[in-house]
């Protein structure tokens, strides 16, 4: 997965070729295995376009998408954002393109489709589909406002045992890689959340809240979290690593709201 996390973008333009059945039917199949520490169920949905009524201005090419429901309990929007992303790695290491469509979209239209449950929400969706040589004039315009290619250096998400001591590559040893495939992670109009204090072995996940993204019910930022914890496993996993997922604040910053930890055993 690590490969998949390095060569992924967000997609936005497709060059409109239906997906490959044989692609499909093994992505679909795929959708038992995008589970989350959280141990809290996702169901997925594959949805035509045309069929449902969906309508997401900033997407060309494509009439497939694929929608994620979960129970609205504790801890599930990071749950949420660790599974939908399992299932977006999956299908970029079968050549296909996807973004994550939280608010550019008619939202009504899509958890209708969904068949949402009262006590169930969906924070997001992707389009599904190859990608165009060439991205629209919109989707060049977004990635630029957003500044979608880039990343908070190592050292400013990273820290050494609190707060306010930043980790370097060097020092953080095993974990390097897995945190470094964190920094790659994609997030809400890329406001990058996540911030990681490595302590005694452990790596523990906080959230630095920006002001304008959504909280609440629908809460965009802690879905990157889960983002974050999925890359962070699936790279520790890959480098020969064995992590233990836990819940304990070790109450190392202030300013920030824990999410959860992996222990490195």
């Amino acid at each position: 997965m690590i490969d998949a996390i390095k060569a992924r973008r967000s997609v936005r333009t497709y060059d409109g070729r239906a997906v490959d059945e044989d692609v499909l039917l093994q992505l679909l199949a795929d959708t038992a295995l995008c589970g989350n520490p959280f141990d809290i169920p996702v169901s997925f949905r594959f949805l035509d376009a045309k069929e449902h009524g969906l309508v997401c201005p900033v997407v060309t090419g494509t009439e497939l998408y694929v929608g994620g429901k979960i129970k609205k309990v504790p801890h599930a929007s990071a749950a949420f954002g660790y599974s939908f992303e399992v299932f977006v790695l999956r299908a970029q290491a079968m050549g296909l393109g996807t973004v994550w469509l939280g608010g550019t979209m008619n939202r009504a239209a899509y958890e209708a489709a969904m068949e949402l449950a009262e006590d169930e929400m969906m924070p997001c969706a992707t389009p599904l589909g190859y990608a165009a040589q060439k991205m629209s004039v919109r989707e060049t315009v977004m990635r630029k406002a957003i500044h979608a290619d880039e990343r908070l250096p190592f050292e400013e998400l990273f820290f050494d045992g609190d707060a306010a001591t930043s980790l370097s590559r060097e020092t953080a040893g095993d974990l390097a890689v897995p945190l470094e495939m964190v920094r790659l992670a994609p997030s809400a109009v890329n406001k990058q959340p996540w911030r990681v204090i490595v302590k005694d072995g452990a790596a523990h996940f906080y959230c630095k809240r920006s002001k304008g993204v959504g909280s609440g019910e629908l809460d965009m930022q802690m879905v990157d979290m889960g983002i974050a914890l999925c890359h962070f496993a699936l790279a520790a996993q890959e480098c020969g690593l064995d992590i233990e997922f836990m819940q304990a604040d070790p109450h190392l910053a202030k300013d920030m709201e824990y999410v959860a930890s992996y222990r490195v055993k």
